[in-house]
């Protein structure tokens, strides 16, 4: 029986390591984007601009790595076009507000954002404060962030 053990030991042990690997792969919760890739993106990530029609502009991203980046921006209020690119290679994504968390409710979200794609949702703030948003499919995994509203 100890020749059998001495033989499943390399097995058990490489298995475990490949499970810590793909677990400390699964993102740091953190959602401030601290790995390499996602912050030397496109500089303007996160920079509202106003649009000839005089509406907000900002575009944020999805990576694979569970964070959106920036995971923090701030409008004025008044009418915000917000445009989600995934740049993930596999994930699916969401983008929807907190619902609940927020000092209004947002009910525009983008539902599914498949790897690759681009979406964009328009709607209204009048409240300043902050307004949580999430990807509802990976929030476990810390893909929050937050759009403020000034004052």
């Amino acid at each position: 029986m100890s020749g059998t053990w001495t033989r499943r030991l390399p097995a058990a042990l490489t298995g475990a390591v490949l499970a810590a690997g793909v677990l400390a792969g699964c993102g740091s919760g953190g959602g401030s984007g601290d790995g390499a890739a996602p912050s030397s993106s496109d500089a303007s990530l996160g920079t509202v601009t106003t649009a000839e029609d005089g509406v907000q502009e900002v575009t944020i991203q999805t990576p694979d790595d569970y964070v959106f980046v920036p995971d923090t921006f701030t409008v004025a209020p008044g009418r915000v076009r917000l445009t989600v690119q995934s740049t993930a290679a596999q994930a699916t994504h969401n983008f929807r507000f907190t619902p609940g968390a927020g000092v209004e409710e947002i009910p525009e979200e983008i539902p599914l954002l498949a790897a690759g794609d681009t979406e964009t949702i328009e709607f209204e703030v009048t409240a300043p404060g902050d307004h949580p948003f999430e990807c509802s499919f990976h929030v476990q995994l810390g893909q929050i962030g937050v759009m403020t509203v000034r004052g």
